[in-house]
């Protein structure tokens, strides 16, 4: 059973969507503000929903400091502002998704559904903990790769701290060495069919994983997109 931490101040829609998220078979603990969720940070759920603008601290805050206790933590934004600042700054925090209100609450079931099989596998049936039992390695470069642990060492033994969509970034491209990826592939790939925004946002996350990988033999192709050269 995955368990789920949504943050939203409005009662009725906080009722509303763990409703619906509970039908689903999850287990849901909503928060009414950032303040009380910022308390259970530390008990590292397998997702969390949270709204961005909340009394106490907001979301942008929250999700700075689930992010430094668990890089790899899962995250839905969701806001009544449909911005693209909204999206960029969510991204940059390390979100996985993004919702602007209105939405329909089976939305939010989907696109949970569709996080929590890509970031966990759909056939293990578990949390992070059941997700580490099968590792498949890859290497890249200097970098040792575990898919599964979603952990990436490199030639001293250390381990860079990445973001999801930064991980899910790297094994799509790794996945596709020697190909040209296009932007908007790279986009549906590891934002999804549904994710409706600028295609800046994989420029972004490239210029974020090279920061993060030096060593990676990842190539611009100019007017285009990118592609990764293994060895």
């Amino acid at each position: 059973m995955y368990h789920i931490y949504l943050v939203e101040d409005e009662e009725d829609l906080r009722g509303v969507l763990a409703a619906y998220l509970e039908k689903e078979g999850w287990q849901v603990r909503s928060f009414p503000d950032g303040t009380s969720a910022r308390e259970a940070i530390s008990e590292r759920p397998d997702l969390w929903v949270l709204d961005i603008m909340l009394p106490g601290v907001d979301g942008y805050q929250l999700m700075r400091e689930i992010k430094a206790d668990q890089p790899m933590q899962p995250v839905i934004f969701i806001s009544a502002r449909d911005a693209d600042i909204d999206r960029i700054i969510g991204l940059e925090l390390g979100s996985d998704d993004y919702l602007a209100k209105p939405f329909l609450p089976r939305e939010l079931v989907i696109r949970t559904r569709k996080l929590l099989e890509r970031v966990y596998g759909e056939r293990l049936g578990g949390s992070l903990a059941a997700a580490q039992e099968r590792r498949v390695k890859l290497t890249v470069g200097p970098y040792l790769i575990d898919e599964q642990g979603r952990i990436v060492t490199d030639a001293d033994g250390t381990n860079p701290e990445l973001t999801s969509k930064e991980f899910e970034l790297l094994l799509y491209l790794v996945n596709h060495h020697g190909q040209v990826l296009e932007r908007q592939q790279v986009l549906t790939a590891v934002w999804g069919i549904d994710y409706f925004g600028t295609d800046r946002v994989v420029d972004d996350l490239v210029r974020r994983l090279r920061r993060k990988l030096p060593e990676l033999r990842l190539e611009t192709v100019y007017g285009y997109g990118y592609r990764m050269v293994k060895a």
